[in-house]
């Protein structure tokens, strides 16, 4: 099989068993069947805006070209860190978007990734941002009314439990299981005046706390992880070819090495399969 075209990050499906499918252009690869056979994947030189489509030296968050970057609501700091939105002082790159995707409801969650972290997401992305994470259990802990809350939530968790992923440890193989609720009382009880601090500066409605939510279990199609976890890079080598061992979070783990297939959006391949 040869397909050729854009990449986009791999949508999922949870299933007993995440199933995983890579868009390519307008081709949509079905990877689980695909595991134990070798992939060759190869870069034309060609990036393509995720976003606008115009072609780009550089791709910027991964995918942007820097116009986009620069100007789009999705690439602004606030992104990375909601508790710093300025919508309120009136320098939002587009308001618009900031009211579809910013003034929804969010969800603060509990996941095992590298070990237990705390995160965030808009409630229309569960459980696909778990599956991103390469999370192996979620749970949700809260629901809040707008992403700048669930941001400032985050903040004052994360004095007590950490809010990013070690991708490698998360490559080398599953941690054992944890119990999500009691780490959520703790966590609850160590943060209970920057729980009501936050109800009474934007309402007691605008925060819930979500009791003993059932913990979801993710299963991830891998037949072997690596021991060692050394990464593909289209923009220091064209071709990458290997045998896919795994799939987990947004990576190809190859007997090769693995490869993150969102820093690679807009990018233009020629996936080849044996």
């Amino acid at each position: 099989m040869t397909v050729t075209g854009n990449l986009r990050k791999m949508v999922t499906e949870l299933n007993s068993e995440v199933q995983y499918h890579l868009p390519i252009g307008e081709h949509r690869v079905h990877l689980n069947p695909l595991l134990g056979k070798v992939l060759s994947l190869e870069f034309s030189g060609q990036i393509n805006c995720i976003h606008c489509d115009r072609k780009t030296n550089k791709s910027f968050s991964q995918g942007f070209c820097y116009p986009c970057f620069r100007r789009l609501a999705a690439c602004d700091s606030c992104i990375v860190s909601p508790e710093k939105c300025h919508f309120d002082a009136g320098t939002c790159r587009e308001p618009d978007w900031a009211e579809s995707n910013c003034f929804v409801d969010h969800i603060v969650y509990l996941a095992n990734t590298s070990g237990v972290k705390v995160g965030i997401t808009r409630h229309s992305q569960v459980p696909t941002r778990w599956m991103d994470q390469g999370a192996t259990q979620a749970q949700p802990i809260a629901r809040v009314q707008h992403r700048q809350l669930s941001g400032l939530l985050e903040t004052a968790l994360a004095k007590h439990v950490k809010d990013k992923t070690a991708w490698q440890t998360m490559l080398k193989g599953n941690g054992p299981d944890v119990s999500l609720e009691e780490k959520r009382q703790e966590l609850m009880e160590l943060c209970e005046a920057d729980v009501e601090a936050l109800q009474d500066r934007f309402g007691l409605q605008s925060l819930q706390i979500l009791e003993a939510q059932p913990t979801v279990a993710i299963a991830y199609p891998v037949t072997e992880f690596p021991s060692k976890v050394s990464a593909h890079n289209f923009d220091k080598q064209a071709r990458v070819e290997g045998r896919l061992m795994g799939i987990k979070g947004q990576y190809l783990l190859l007997d090769t090495g693995v490869l993150n297939i969102r820093k690679f959006g807009g990018y233009h391949v020629e996936l080849e399969t044996q």
